[in-house]
This record gives C-alpha cells, sequence and structure tokens, in this order.
C-alpha cells in the first residue's frame, strides 16, 4: 500500500489529524529527543508572525487522549540503548499505570508506531483500550484508530508482540529479538501497512511511558 491515500473519504479508522486549538495547544513533551522522530513531526513549530504562512503538518501529540498531554513521557527502552531484545522491553515497561507510545523506524527510514493507553507487557491474551491506535509518517502522519469491529488491542509473550488484528492478519507485529516485524491491514484498526513492505527489518525502536 505504501503511502498511497485510502480509497473514499470515509473510510473508517482512519483519520488526518484535527487542527488544534491554537488557544491550548496538545503537546507531546519527551525529556529527552527521540532518536526517530524530529520535533516538526511531534509538535507544532512556531513561526514569527512576519514569516510567510504555511500548510499545517499533522503532529502526533494532538492525538493522544488529552489528559495524557502536556506531561513529561520518558524513554523507558529504546535499542540504542538496551540492545535488541522484547523481553527487556517488557521489563522496562512494567509500569502497570503508564501508557506507552512504541516509535519504530525501519531500515528503509519509514517511521511508525503504536499508542498503547495500558502499559506493555507479556499476556496470555489480548488487553487494552479502544484508545489503542496505530499511526505512520509517510511522509506525513495518518493515524488509524479504534474501529469497534473487535477488541483485539495488544497481546505479547517471549516470542510475539502484536498490536491489532483479526482474521491471521496483525496491524503490527515484533518478533522476540526485536529485529523483525511487519504490518498488515487488521479489522481493529481498518490500518494501511505502516511501513512501505508488510515484513520490514527494524533499524531503531523506542517505548515511552509516564513516569
Amino acid at each position: 500500500m505504501g503511502c498511497e491515500d485510502p480509497a473514499g473519504e470515509g473510510q473508517r479508522g482512519w483519520e488526518e489529524a484535527p487542527a488544534r486549538a491554537e488557544e491550548e495547544p496538545c503537546r507531546l513533551m519527551l525529556s529527552t529527543p527521540s532518536s526517530i522522530l524530529q520535533d516538526r513531526e511531534i509538535e507544532e513549530v512556531r513561526h514569527p508572525p512576519s514569516a510567510p504562512s504555511k500548510a499545517p503538518v499533522p503532529q502526533l501529540g494532538p492525538q493522544l487522549p488529552p489528559r495524557l498531554t502536556q506531561q513529561p513521557w520518558h524513554l523507558l527502552y529504546s535499542t540504542g540503548r538496551d540492545g535488541f531484545s522484547l523481553q527487556t522491553l517488557y521489563r522496562s515497561g512494567a509500569r502497570p499505570d503508564s501508557p506507552a507510545l512504541l516509535l519504530i523506524r525501519d531500515t528503509e527510514a519509514q517511521a511508525f508506531g503504536a499508542f498503547s493507553a495500558s502499559a506493555i507487557r507479556s499476556s496470555s491474551g489480548f488487553y487494552g483500550t479502544g484508545e489503542t491506535f496505530l499511526f505512520s509518517f509517510c511522509p506525513e502522519l495518518k493515524v488509524f484508530r479504534w474501529t469497534g469491529k473487535n477488541d483485539f488491542f495488544v497481546k505479547g509473550d517471549v516470542n510475539l508482540l502484536m498490536v491489532g488484528g483479526g482474521s491471521g492478519r496483525f496491524g503490527l507485529w515484533l518478533d522476540g529479538d526485536l529485529h523483525h516485524g511487519g504490518s498488515q491491514p487488521c479489522e481493529t484498526f481498518d490500518n494501511e501497512t505502516l511501513s512501505h513492505r508488510e515484513e520490514f527489518c527494524i533499524q531503531d525502536l523506542e517505548m515511552w511511558g509516564l513516569a
């Protein structure tokens, strides 16, 4: 699917980032710089009044639940710092009350990921809420929200982490060594393939959470 727009303007589960209320901007405040996303992808870049007006670029911050904005997000896990291991990711994110923001960059420089209102952990079944969503930058942000068709939000074990599913297809999956993953259109989010290919190799991965 690549970065082509989905067929039909009313495709369920996908939406462009809504216009932000200027008087109270929703921000994604990271405690340290991300190696995957640039500032312009996280929050609005403010231009001087004298600068030429530019079309708004969708940012990730306004897509989060309002209660989670204006709070600092901390880097719980990164492959660059902690190595490539799904079990280490689970241990690093073992904070039950903290939501999780998963950022991925593959070896083709495509950035994408998932938001979970629940901590990402090993589990025997699917868990999570309808606030869970997938997103991709290709090159601008697209967000794929819950369709209501099923509740296959997040499931993880030592060998596989899955976000979204249905009919044997997963919106996002990562293997146990965090070197390989995949993305397919799934019923949970009616998403496009997040990467340029249905299977990809991971270059960098970060998981962020609230302290």
